[in-house]
């Protein structure tokens, strides 16, 4: 029997390692998955050795205050490697933890596909030499990420977006907003604070003020739409008992394509709502140590994925100071008010799902991780 480790951190990277073990089961039914993930993964049949929230709550500040736990993963993983005689290791995004396990990985001769590169277009450029060293292919999720590798001379192939093929809306517009009691003809915006515990605390008192200013010169709606990741009772402790906003940890996708505005923190939220038509406003912070570290590391004009792609400014971003609730309400309340300029919006989020190609990409990455474990003569 063929064993793999496969390691995800995020919620995303969960529920991607699962489409590429299921797609992986058709080329090989007897494979065998373990490794870090969450409930997507283990309904998949991947035995979980860690949960996913043992690394969704690492970023740069929280992975020095983790770091026993950080080690005690790294030396776990790494002795089942070895008394599991792995064949290969799927390691997805989380490159503050991943890119310390692939060098072990490497030493233990274990062949490592990286499926969705870090953002090494971004910031952090040297860890290309991490990855020049210790992975054997690139998996990529975004075209133009296929020339800063071949630069590198870095083995990487481009797969496609795996979102392509999991955003599937299952009820149309008007019939979801009457299963949830929400006005047809009222304005509706949907909350995507982010996944990660860090991320709520930075946004969603923000998003809260930004919402009352916004109650106040429109009609509008709200849904807050929980990532897996974040418990319930943490959400509500930023919530006042008095706010009208609902909660929904179900529907994502039928809210976000019911719905007139998403306002959504920089990350795989950016790109669902591209997807699907979703008019946008992306936004983060980070804490001011973070922040100030990072600021000149950083070398691009823009932060979320969607404008990234785009090459230019489709829709808006408040980062850090521009952060404001007053910001928010401006941004969303114009939106709302201009048909024009949602519609270009919209017209430029299809150009970039055409730019993205076809709906393929778990098996595209389960072909190139069974290509791996059973090369072919001579191969």
């Amino acid at each position: 029997m063929t064993s793999i480790l496969i390691v995800a951190g995020e919620n995303s990277g969960d529920k991607y390692g699962a489409d590429l073990i299921r797609a992986y089961r058709r080329l090989d039914p007897t494979a065998s998955f373990f490794g870090v993930g969450g409930k997507d993964m283990a309904e998949a049949g991947a035995e979980i050795i860690f949960p996913l929230n043992y690394l969704n709550i690492i970023g740069v500040t929280e992975a020095v205050l983790s770091w026993r736990r950080v080690l005690k993963m790294l030396r776990r993983l790494t002795q089942e490697t070895r008394d599991r005689q792995v064949r290969a290791a799927v390691l997805i995004d989380s490159p503050d933890f991943n890119l310390r396990l692939a060098p072990r990985l490497h030493q233990e001769g274990v062949p490592v596909l990286y499926y969705i590169s870090p953002t090494i277009w971004a910031w952090r450029q040297r860890r290309l030499e991490i990855i020049r060293r210790s992975v054997t292919k690139m998996l990529l999720i975004f075209p133009f990420e296929k020339e800063i590798y071949d630069s590198h001379q870095i083995p990487a192939v481009y797969v496609g977006h795996p979102l392509l093929e999991r955003i599937k809306v299952k009820m149309e517009r008007n019939a979801w907003r009457q299963k949830y009691n929400l006005p047809l003809a009222e304005p509706l915006i949907t909350l995507l604070p982010g996944s990660r515990p860090s991320e709520i605390r930075y946004h969603l008192p923000i998003l809260i003020k930004s919402m009352d200013i916004i109650r106040n010169k429109a009609k509008a709606n709200f849904l807050l739409l929980k990532a897996e990741t974040i418990d319930t009772d943490f959400i509500h402790k930023f919530i006042p008992k008095e706010s009208p906003l609902q909660v929904l940890d179900q529907d994502k996708y039928e809210a976000m394509a019911a719905s007139d505005l998403s306002l959504a923190a920089c990350g795989t939220a950016n790109m669902e709502a591209c997807l699907l038509g979703t008019p946008l406003i992306a936004f983060y912070k980070l804490s001011p140590l973070v922040f100030y570290l990072g600021r000149n590391l950083v070398k691009i004009k823009h932060y979320s994925i969607v404008n990234i792609l785009a090459g230019k400014q489709v829709i808006p971003e408040l980062i850090q100071s521009r952060l404001t609730p007053a910001n928010i309400a401006k941004e969303a309340l114009m939106l709302l008010a201009s048909p024009e300029k949602t519609a270009a919006m919209k017209k430029e989020f299809n150009r970039l799902r055409q730019l993205l190609g076809e709906e393929r990409a778990p098996l595209k990455a389960a072909l190139e991780l069974y290509n791996l474990v059973n090369p072919p003569p001579g191969g």
